[in-house]
């Protein structure tokens, strides 16, 4: 007895291959871009720091010493776009020399960020917070947004490069391309915020008054590098060996 003959199955078109075929050639190619910006924040790290003979001293202490700070900081309105508490501690220490767990001193820190948009301000204020009591000042970190236009500049920038790459590697083989198969982003990537020396505070905050008694530092703006890189891969038309 005759089997039933089975319909026709259509002809299923060929997977894609990663690699280039001698009809379809691929050029794969990586474009990159650097640029160097001018920065957009800086950053001041702050320490607060209090000793005492008992807990609620040093207690006290660090918090007048940090309302100084908040109170010193804050009229500057918006040419501080944050400023923020970070950690804070009270810690006992242990006099080395006793059989028992006896306190020597209680050590107090509170450590803020100020992020400043202001330029201008920025040599005044730091100037003004390392002239308080026990407090020190780290930075400035300069640095760019993480929305900041450099970093889609330098990402197209790597782009058109890849393609010029593409083209000058097709065009010595004597052929164009045709379509672009793949982009892979590798990561626009800002270089490191960049310190300045830390200054330590010396004498005490005595108010608004100060405000010109201290020589403000002229801090000169330090230049952001921005990296881009990306893979592409091209076909190709087949060349001419």
């Amino acid at each position: 007895m005759d089997q039933p003959a089975h319909p026709t199955q259509p002809p299923q078109p060929a997977a894609p291959v990663p690699y280039g075929t001698p009809d379809t050639p691929h050029v794969a190619v990586r474009g990159e871009a650097t640029l160097e910006v001018d920065p957009e924040i800086a950053r001041l790290t702050i320490t607060v720091s209090a000793r005492g003979a008992d807990r609620r001293t040093a207690l006290d202490d660090l918090t007048r010493r940090n309302n100084q700070v908040l109170a010193l900081v804050k009229p500057y309105g918006e040419a501080v776009e944050k400023l923020e508490t970070g950690a804070f501690s009270v810690t006992p220490e242990i006099n080395p020399k006793s059989r028992h767990e006896r306190v020597r001193a209680y050590h107090g820190r509170v450590h803020l960020t100020a992020t400043l948009t202001d330029f201008t301000a920025l040599g005044e204020l730091t100037t003004r917070l390392a002239d308080l009591d026990l407090t020190r000042v780290d930075g400035p970190w300069w640095g760019l947004r993480p929305d900041s236009p450099a970093h889609g500049r330098a990402r197209q920038q790597a782009v058109r490069e890849a393609v010029q790459r593409a083209r000058e590697y097709a065009g010595a083989l004597g052929s164009r391309l045709v379509a672009l198969t793949e982009l892979a982003d590798l990561e626009a990537e800002q270089g490191p915020l960049q310190p300045v020396a830390a200054t330590r505070g010396r004498s005490a905050f005595g108010g608004p008054a100060d405000r010109d008694a201290v020589v403000a530092l002229d801090l000169e703006p330090q230049r952001q590098t921005v990296y881009a890189h990306v893979n592409a891969r091209f076909t190709i038309t087949p060349p001419e060996l």
